[in-house]
Order: C-alpha cells, then structure tokens, then sequence
C-alpha cells in the first residue's frame, strides 16, 4: 500500500489509540466499537443526504449492532468482572 492510500485509509476510517483497561479483549472490543460507529456515522450520512432509504439505513445499522453484541459474547466481555 503506498502512501497516498494509507492517508486514504486513516482519512475514512479513523482510528483512536485505546485507554481503557488493557486487556486483549478490551482492545479488540474497542476496534469493533469504533468500527461501528464509523460505520454508522457513514449510513446516517446516506441517508441524509437521500442515497439510500430509511429503511434500508435502519436494515443496515441493525445488522451492524447485532454484529457488535456478537463480538461482545464471543470476546466474553461480559463475563469479566
């Protein structure tokens, strides 16, 4: 990947470094989660500007939060205490 594609890459799909108490999965979770929101954010966009319908938006993001509260149970976040 050159240069110019790797400025793309960090242009649309932002990462931010990690804070949170590290744990692999903690890192993981938090790649997942941003992942997801910056797909969601993108979705909202298209539908906004009427690229895509309602609906299909709704279909969309629906599909992106079961996959995110898949990775949850198949990380174990929720069995950590």
């Amino acid at each position: 990947m050159d240069e110019n594609q790797r400025d793309k890459e960090k242009f649309l799909f932002p990462q931010s470094s990690y804070r949170g108490d590290f744990t692999p999965e903690n890192l993981m979770f938090n790649s997942n989660l941003q992942e997801f929101a910056q797909k969601v954010s993108y979705i909202c966009n298209l539908e906004t500007n009427g690229k895509i319908a309602p609906q299909e938006a709704y279909r969309q993001i629906k599909e992106l939060w079961q996959n995110l509260r898949k990775s949850i149970k198949n990380l174990g976040i929720n069995d950590q205490k």
